[in-house]
C-alpha cells in the first residue's frame, strides 16, 4: 500500500473518532478572507496544444493552498502538520498561455475534523481560467496520521472582523 493510500485509509477509519478532551471545533463555516497566489506560466507548463497542460492547474492549486496554510498558520504549527489532497473537482473555462500573468484566489470554506475544504479560482486578469473545489486532509508530520486542527489555529483562518 502506498503512503498516500495508507494515510487515506487511516483517515477514513479514524473520521468518527472523537477527541473529547481536546479543544476542537468539529466544523467551522464562516467567511474567510481570500489568499492571492501569483503563478508564473513556464515553458515546461505548455503542452502539445500550445497552452498550459490541464494537470498543471492541480499543481497550482496545491501550491496556492499550501502557501495559504504557511502564510496564516503560526510557524511552529505549519511545521507540525502536512497536507494531503483527498479530492479535486476542477472546471476548466479558458486556456492559459506562456507568460500569462495568472493569480489563484484561494478561500478556505470550512474545516471539519481533519478535513479542510477550499475553493480556488484561477484567473488571468478578470478572465476565469479554472474553478476548483478541493478537500484536504491534515496529517501529523511525525506520525503521518490524520490530525484535527485545534480551534485556536482555525481562528487564524476565520478571523472575527
Amino acid at each position: 500500500m502506498s503512503v498516500i493510500a495508507g494515510i487515506y485509509s487511516r483517515f477514513r477509519r479514524n473520521m468518527a473518532v472523537s477527541a473529547m478532551n481536546q479543544p476542537y471545533i468539529e466544523s467551522i463555516m464562516t467567511s474567510a478572507h481570500p489568499h492571492f497566489h501569483r503563478i508564473g506560466v513556464l515553458p515546461a507548463d505548455i503542452d502539445f496544444m500550445g497552452h498550459v497542460n490541464n494537470a498543471r492547474y492541480l499543481n497550482w492549486v496545491q501550491d496556492a493552498v499550501l502557501a495559504h496554510w504557511n502564510k496564516l498558520a503560526p510557524p511552529e504549527t505549519a511545521a507540525k502538520y502536512l497536507w494531503v489532497a483527498l479530492k479535486h473537482e476542477i472546471t476548466y473555462r479558458k486556456p492559459a498561455f506562456l507568460n500569462d500573468e495568472v493569480i489563484a484566489s484561494v478561500v478556505l470554506e470550512k474545516v471539519q475534523g481533519a478535513r479542510s475544504f477550499y475553493d480556488t479560482v484561477i484567473k488571468r486578469g478578470e478572465e476565469v481560467l479554472a474553478e476548483v473545489k478541493s478537500s484536504w486532509c491534515c496529517i501529523d508530520a511525525e506520525t503521518l496520521r490524520p490530525a484535527r486542527i485545534a480551534a485556536d489555529i482555525q481562528e487564524y483562518f476565520f478571523p472575527k472582523d
